[in-house]
């Protein structure tokens, strides 16, 4: 009688945690490892999923299913035993489509029997509308076609399960007109289906269903009827949602979104953009008149009162990176007096602050102007000519002084260097400056910025570590709207409209139809693009910065339109319990240098982690930062007693975390 009450009991618990109770072994909890299998067959809907489970650290193996010698999917390969206990070898399983392996086969009944016996989840990255997968043929009040452009909301369902992330619509992109970029099947769900994401029929009534969850025959699948790649913004919102239904919010791995905006050059001028000569006088390669001939830019100390004033608004911090002696230049060339400073000051506790260095030099080698493009001068014997280790770290160091005698929150072990000068900067200058490692050093330096454009991933130079930042497309030489759209003319229009042509040639690069009106194109046509640009970074969780100059402060104030932009969007997508991240470059690097970490341990195969039952328990590398993402009411259990565990964020809770006091394991007792 007493075991027959056990058995109930423990498969009461594997129901509550959407698990079901082994065929083989019901009296005990199974073991299910955090780990996720991927079946590939090369589409891009499989791969933006792996994208999501790579860039979140969880950890997956991938079934290759063009490879001729990949394994075979058995029971055996599925699941085993460890010390006499039932082991599912995969928490979830993402597939191309309902039966990757062909319906009946041998391979695709090892899969179902196995999610039917563990209680595993299985995503289908993209199908057609059938009643084999829960849904109503297109053709019974459905439709099938091009989603561009389309709005799809997230149901009642899918906010109170794990697409509670989202609040608000999510369009479809439609960046070309002249490309079909989503195809997708919207269709009326059958008994046992719950949808998650619909869309109004087009063409038709009601609504049908683009991501939903499919229970039958003991099974789940979430089932996902467009097309898509991890690089498309309708994916990059709903990932999060997908992986969380994949995993029943229990994973290894986090992922938070992020934004974060430097300003560089505060309290210097930044040159200006001469629309007759299209160069920026003062370039080496800006030729003709008297080598000037435009007004820099710069500040006011109205234009502080309103960048602090919008901060307050949109409770948005921005990241002054400051050249305090190129501040201390310009008042002295101007009376000795200096209201953007005195504004700045006065206004200090409410900016993040980074040392800038004192004058801006080119931290690298020394730059011999006499050829266009530079190069770098060279000594006596060949070698290149550098700037010393003393002088890189005197720049570090006057700007520091400076601004500690002026009461400015600063971060020593923060810098960004002028034009990320003193790294390599190809093709003239292909190693860092062999001095800036020592002179960071003697600073104490450990973040130093790097552009992400041309040095993506972090890296050391010496002890410290880089911080890659994103360009926004916002330029540094232009005050004004009509200038930011007639420089971006030049660059991204075709030598037979006027411009220069470097747009054909680059293959990088895409050619505007025609050229933007100058008086509209600002706003009509850069700030959404820029801004679509800056929200899929933050949506796919990269927490790398973005940055800007002081001229955008200026003047017309070009960055706000595109901050404004990108914050609306974010915040009419997203709940209020998934707040956008807007952190320190500090906190950043040491984001990135964890995420490393992480995945090197991962690669390396030390990473263990299962759950059994409400059990958690993750073992790693000694001083391994471990990242976990839980239900809420997830406590960490330690030697005695319990702790709570992690953050709040998108419903879960999720940190980076170790195990407690003279524990080798990482241990948590997930909620009943």
């Amino acid at each position: 009688m007493r075991r027959n009450t056990v058995a109930a009991l423990t498969a009461t618990g594997l129901l509550a945690l959407g698990l079901s109770a082994p065929r083989a072994a019901a009296a005990e909890e199974p073991r299910i490892d955090l780990r996720v299998l991927v079946v590939d067959n090369g589409d891009s809907p499989v791969e933006a999923v792996t994208a999501q489970l790579r860039s979140t650290g969880i950890p997956y193996t991938t079934v290759d299913l063009n490879d001729a010698d990949r394994p075979t999917i058995t029971a055996a390969f599925l699941s085993d035993t460890v010390n006499g206990r039932p082991r599912a070898k995969y928490q979830g399983v993402v597939v191309p489509d309902e039966t990757p392996f062909g319906a009946g086969s041998a391979e695709q009944t090892a899969l179902e029997n196995y999610e039917r016996t563990y209680g595993i989840p299985q995503v289908d990255a993209y199908t057609w509308a059938h009643p084999g997968v829960g849904l109503d043929y297109t053709s019974e009040g459905g439709w099938a076609g091009g989603l561009d452009g389309r709005e799809a909301s997230v149901t009642a369902a899918g906010r109170a399960g794990y697409f509670g992330y989202l609040d608000g619509a999510l369009t479809f992109e439609d960046n070309d007109a002249s490309v079909l970029e989503s195809y997708g099947y919207v269709a009326r769900p059958r008994t046992g289906f719950t949808s998650y994401v619909d869309l109004p029929v087009p063409a038709g009534s009601g609504r049908g269903s683009l991501v939903g969850e499919y229970r039958h025959d003991g099974r789940r699948e979430l089932v996902v009827t467009f097309a898509y790649n991890q690089h498309q913004q309708h994916f990059r919102v709903l990932a999060r949602g997908i992986v969380e239904w994949l995993t029943q919010g229990v994973h290894l791995g986090q992922t938070r979104n992020y934004f974060a905006v430097h300003v560089d050059d505060v309290f210097a001028s930044d040159s200006r953009w001469d629309t007759e000569r299209n160069c920026t006088p003062g370039d080496f390669d800006c030729v003709g008149g008297d080598g000037e001939g435009t007004t820099p830019i710069r500040m006011t100390a109205e234009d502080a009162v309103y960048a602090a004033r919008w901060q307050r608004e949109r409770g948005f911090t921005l990241d002054m990176v400051y050249n305090a002696g190129s501040g201390e230049a310009w008042k002295n060339e101007h009376g000795g007096t200096d209201a953007l400073t005195d504004r700045l000051l006065a206004d200090r506790a409410e900016y993040r602050w980074i040392n800038h260095t004192y004058t801006h030099p080119f931290l690298g080698c020394e730059q011999d102007t006499s050829t266009v493009p530079w190069r770098c001068a060279k000594n006596a014997d060949g070698s290149t000519r550098y700037m010393s280790r003393a002088d890189i770290a005197a720049q570090i160091r006057d700007n520091h002084n400076w601004g500690v005698t002026k009461g400015l929150p600063l971060d020593r072990t923060e810098l960004v260097t002028g034009e990320h000068s003193g790294l390599k900067t190809l093709p003239q200058q292909p190693d860092d400056n062999p001095h800036l490692a020592g002179a960071l050093a003697d600073s104490g330096v450990k973040w130093i910025a790097s552009d992400n454009s041309r040095d993506p991933a972090q890296r050391a130079v010496g002890a410290a570590l880089t911080v890659p930042r994103h360009p926004m497309n916002v330029y540094y030489n232009v005050g004004t709207e009509e200038e930011m759209a007639d420089e971006y003319n030049w660059i991204y229009t075709s030598r037979a409209d006027g411009g220069s042509g470097v747009c054909e040639t680059n293959p990088a690069s895409t050619c505007l139809a025609e050229p933007l009106d100058t008086a509209t194109g600002y706003d009509e046509h850069i700030v959404p693009q820029e801004a679509r640009t800056a929200l899929g970074h933050v949506v796919s969780g990269d927490p790398r910065p973005h940055y800007v100059h002081q001229s955008n402060l200026a003047e017309d104030r070009t960055l706000y339109p595109v901050l404004d932009k990108v914050l609306a969007d974010y915040e009419a997508l997203f709940a209020d319990n998934t707040p956008v991240q807007n952190v320190s470059q500090n906190a950043i690097g040491t984001e990135l240098q964890r995420r490393a970490a992480w995945q090197r341990a991962l690669a390396n195969g030390s990473v263990t982690a299962y759950r059994i039952g409400s059990a958690v328990t993750v073992t790693a590398p000694s001083g391994t930062r471990i990242p976990v993402t839980a239900p809420e009411g997830t406590v960490q259990q330690l030697l005695i007693g319990t702790t709570a565990f992690g953050t709040p964020y998108a419903g879960e809770r999720s940190a980076w975390t170790t195990p407690g006091t003279l524990q080798s394991a990482l241990q948590l007792k997930l909620p009943s």
